[in-house]
């Protein structure tokens, strides 16, 4: 360490390497993702939204529009502020990387499943007859495929942020306990706007990004925790037609929620019901057990990405 350095370069450089400080970078990271969005932002204000209760259009395009700002950000600022190759955030493409998307994939919708049959066993749901959205003019299989486009977009830029560029930059910075706290704070934090969130929902919210944080810390990549999330957003919505952070969307079950909002989360979705509790419980199962061969291989699955 270098004790000759000025106040200015101690404040701002990193005191190990020539680069800037943990901090700095996220702070400047976060500056650009909203310095990329606000003319996107901007160009879909000018855009009237179709008049309908889902606004797939809108949900879809916000998606995107996020999706364009995070990656560029986080990308810009991996190479040249982190001076980190985009591979080391855990984004390394080959065999395993399909497999933990598909799994990830797979094991949300099992999660989701429990929730569905936790509630229809209790009686806190019914199912009610499908109807077309006529409005929307596309049929089940279009909007389905849509919204999986959605959702996948949403998995990819939330998880490359909060379990990618945010956590591992805290980690760098601080540790790894308070990285995985404080990104996981953020993330449920930037569910506070949605519809009927409250502390319960913001508090499953933060569970759920517990279990992200825990697939890439088990992996060793994103690939695990992106396909969780899209799997959840995907199966919470789309298949199983529950409110999804709060947000309704099309769907091809209809079930009609009556139970205690305590257990189901009422408007907000399962993320603010006690019924989360086994769900998470078993992703958390799932996401051991299908990491577990690498770990007893030897693969080094809590590696510094600093």
């Amino acid at each position: 360490m270098n004790q000759n350095r000025s106040l200015l370069a101690h404040i701002l450089i990193s005191p190990n390497e020539a680069r800037l400080r943990a901090g700095w970078r996220v702070l400047i990271n976060a500056l650009l993702i909203q310095a990329i969005s606000l003319p996107i932002v901007l160009l879909l204000l000018l855009i009237e939204a179709p008049n309908t209760a889902f606004g797939a259009n809108q949900m879809i395009a916000a998606g995107f529009a996020a999706l364009i700002a995070v990656t560029a950000a986080v990308f810009v600022c991996r190479r040249w502020l982190d001076r980190r190759s985009i591979r080391s955030l855990g984004l390394q493409l080959d065999r395993r990387a399909g497999a933990d998307l598909l799994a990830g994939f797979l094991l949300a919708g099992a999660m989701l499943l429990l929730v569905f049959v936790i509630e229809w066993g209790a009686g806190w749901l019914s199912l009610r007859p499908t109807q077309a959205n006529e409005a929307l003019g596309w049929r089940p299989l279009l909007t389905t495929l849509a919204l999986l486009a959605g959702f996948t977009a949403t998995g990819w830029q939330e998880e490359l942020y909060f379990r990618g560029y945010l956590l591992q930059n805290l980690r760098a910075g601080l540790n790894l306990g308070w990285g995985v706290a404080l990104s996981t704070a953020a993330f449920s934090l930037a569910h506070f706007a949605n519809p009927h969130a409250s502390a319960i929902a913001l508090l499953g919210i933060l569970l759920a990004g517990l279990l992200f944080a825990y697939a890439y810390l088990r992996s060793g990549r994103l690939w695990l925790a992106i396909g969780l999330h899209i799997g959840w957003n995907f199966f919470e919505g789309a298949v199983f037609g529950f409110p999804v952070s709060g947000m309704e969307t099309l769907r091809l079950i209809h079930p009609q929620v009556n139970g205690p909002e305590l257990f189901t989360g009422g408007a907000f979705g399962p993320e603010a019901g006690l019924a989360l509790l086994p769900a998470l419980a078993l992703g958390a199962l799932g996401v051991y057990l299908f990491t577990r061969p690498r770990k007893i291989a030897g693969e080094s699955i809590t590696r510094s990405s600093s």
